[in-house]
């Protein structure tokens, strides 16, 4: 529970970083931070917050809503927290990994469109190195092991297997739903 992610605001209202509750929790309780509620976007520090989300330990809890448990009470976790003081926005790029590449692919082969599992995935550089292409988000898909083999050493067009999407550096805001469903609470405040 405490491992979730947490959309965190600006002052402004945009979307800098991702959290997780424990994290969250403690820049609340320190007063860096306030709860957004993910229904009115009002705005609860810590007391304000248990006062108001907090039931006794034994009580039934809303089915749509997540809540941690404690030894005395159930407290609703919160989705989204905006700071007190920070302005800024920080430089938002996805770092360039394997990771990153399944997800943008949506773990699917760009050549045949199936999705056969992590275990049969491979990356495949649309130029081949052989040929000068490079290790970049422009050159780099995701391919099954069977697509990958058959295509060679070869580009897509000398092997007559088109691309279903051309690859391309996603930026963060599509990088943080990337390869997970976005919360609802967060769909105001990023793409996805």
């Amino acid at each position: 529970m405490l491992d979730r992610s947490v959309l965190v605001l600006n002052k402004s209202w945009i979307p800098i970083a991702i959290t997780t509750v424990k994290r969250g929790f403690s820049l609340v309780f320190q007063d860096h931070a306030h709860i957004v509620h993910p229904e009115t976007y009002e705005m609860h520090g810590f007391e304000s917050w248990i006062a108001e989300y907090a039931l006794p330990g034994d009580a039934k809890v809303p089915d749509d809503q997540v809540w941690l448990r404690t030894t005395n009470l159930q407290i609703r976790i919160p989705e989204v927290l905006v700071l007190g003081r920070y302005n800024g926005v920080p430089r938002r790029e996805l770092a360039f990994n394997r990771r990153n590449i399944y997800r943008r692919d949506t773990f699917q082969c760009q050549y045949c469109g199936n999705r056969p599992g992590l275990k049969y995935l491979s990356i495949d550089h649309v130029q081949p190195v052989s040929r000068g292409g490079a290790t970049s988000w422009e050159n780099c898909v995701v391919a099954c092991v069977r697509c990958n083999t058959r295509k060679g050493n070869r580009t897509p067009e000398q092997a007559n297997m088109p691309l279903l999407t051309e690859p391309g550096k996603p930026n963060w805001d599509d990088g943080v739903g990337i390869g997970e469903r976005v919360p609802a609470s967060w769909a105001k405040f990023v793409r996805g």
